[in-house]
């Protein structure tokens, strides 16, 4: 079974303007849960997690559950939240009022967009992150390499929620050698906090254009040696991910960037740790044949 733990949808007409960059033409347009059906049944992808898509706007939280309560194969949302905002608690019992609240696993801020890269030391943010711990949620990092420090110092500040790097802090991968010194430290440090999981995901539009995967290689064996396969899990950022490659192109290049691993090792990067830190069980379970009586 393989679980992608990180994907997005949207209709760039509804506000999502980060898409007007002209480098993004080719994704400049809508991505709809019947194109996300037909890219996982041509690659034998069973279920997904749906993450916010940089629109910044609780309206896209409750379009995405309901995608989730309709659509079989999505089986849990990552949603926009402010977390430096002063009502958290109450955003996250709105999300669960919604139609499709029960599928609300996660929630992510775009850390990456500010300026400080120790932003997540403030105060109203740690406050938010207590919040969410205590709802039982986790929170995605989507954050620079540079803010890696501060996200290792606030997942040991809060130790109880369950926080997960998404893309791995955006390594700058086409810088290659040099990329790669400057990220391994910190990443380390944060993979070190027992309540950080990461993704495998994210990393050929952090390549150059002419991608291998062996550049990816040297970062994915350092996420390996670092959080080990219980803790890592693939995600495609479809459909980001078609600035270079189509959804079965990047398992294709994961699969060939992975350093030897054993089946079990194999199953968790592909399934068993999205299904632990999003808890997922229960859902995984009903998409699972039936055995004979």
């Amino acid at each position: 079974m393989i679980i992608d733990a990180h994907h997005h949808l949207w209709r760039p007409e509804r506000g999502y303007t980060w898409l007007d960059a002209p480098e993004l033409a080719t994704i400049r347009r809508p991505f709809t849960p019947a194109d996300l059906t037909t890219e996982l049944a041509a690659a034998g992808v069973a279920g997904t997690v749906l993450v916010e898509g940089g629109r910044c706007h609780s309206d896209e939280a409750a379009e995405f559950l309901g995608y989730a309560a309709d659509t079989a194969p999505i089986l849990a949302v990552v949603a926009w939240l402010d977390v430096a905002a002063d009502d958290v608690p109450a955003t996250v019992g709105r999300y669960r009022r919604l139609r499709g609240g029960e599928y609300l696993a996660g929630v992510r801020s775009q850390v990456q967009g500010e300026a400080d890269p120790d932003y997540l030391d403030r105060p109203d943010v740690r406050r938010g992150l207590a919040a969410l711990a205590a709802a039982g949620l986790a929170f995605d990092l989507v954050i620079r390499a540079d803010q890696l420090p501060a996200a290792a110092r606030a997942a040991r500040a809060v130790p109880q929620l369950r926080f997960v790097l998404d893309h791995l802090g955006k390594p700058r991968i086409d810088e290659g050698t040099a990329g790669l010194r400057r990220w391994r430290g910190p990443l380390a440090a944060l993979a070190a906090q027992p309540n950080v999981t990461a993704k495998l995901s994210g990393l050929v539009t952090e390549a150059g254009p002419d991608w291998s995967p062996d550049e990816l290689r040297p970062f994915v064996e350092v996420a390996v040696a670092e959080f080990g396969a219980e803790r890592l899990m693939f995600g495609s950022d479809w459909p980001v991910c078609l600035l270079r490659s189509d959804y079965a192109g990047v398992g294709r290049a994961l699969t060939a960037a992975l350093p030897p691993l054993s089946d079990r090792e194999r199953h968790e990067i592909l399934a068993g740790t999205a299904v632990r830190t999003y808890r997922l069980a229960d859902r995984v379970a009903a998409l699972l044949p039936a055995r004979p009586a």
